[in-house]
């Protein structure tokens, strides 16, 4: 989810795809995509949050040129996206992130994470 309205730059809330349980509620597992890409870096971990908590080097990187790669097509810096972070699990409708028909309820993602947001403008703001 991209962020930035009103703010002094763009940043994003990422997602892992992770598997989801019976109920379409996301569990902690990787999805087997992102299974394929860890086998393929030599990455051990199989779970949402042991990429977090080790802050996976290959991972972050990876996230980090696709970031610089669209920033690089934008026009200006006020397009471009300056800081992310990968929250803990994936958007669902069981957990009030996505409506009925699987559409991003902002204002409630907004409210769930506003710490990690803070955080993400915090440095910004002390260099005021």
């Amino acid at each position: 989810m991209l962020i930035g309205d009103k703010l002094k730059f763009l940043s994003m809330l990422l997602t892992l795809k992770c598997v989801t349980d019976d109920n379409g509620d996301p569990t902690d597992n990787l999805s087997p995509e992102v299974l394929d890409f860890c086998r393929q870096h030599g990455i051990k971990a199989t779970k949402v949050s042991e990429i977090i908590a080790n802050k996976e080097p290959t991972i972050y990187k990876a996230i980090q040129e696709g970031m610089e790669r669209v920033n690089a097509t934008s026009t200006s810096n006020a397009q471009k996206v300056q800081k992310w972070v990968i929250l803990e699990q994936d958007f669902s409708v069981g957990n009030g992130e996505l409506g009925p028909t699987l559409k991003l309820r902002r204002p409630i993602v907004v409210k769930m994470y506003q710490d990690k947001i803070n955080e993400l403008y915090a440095a910004a703001a002390e260099r005021q």
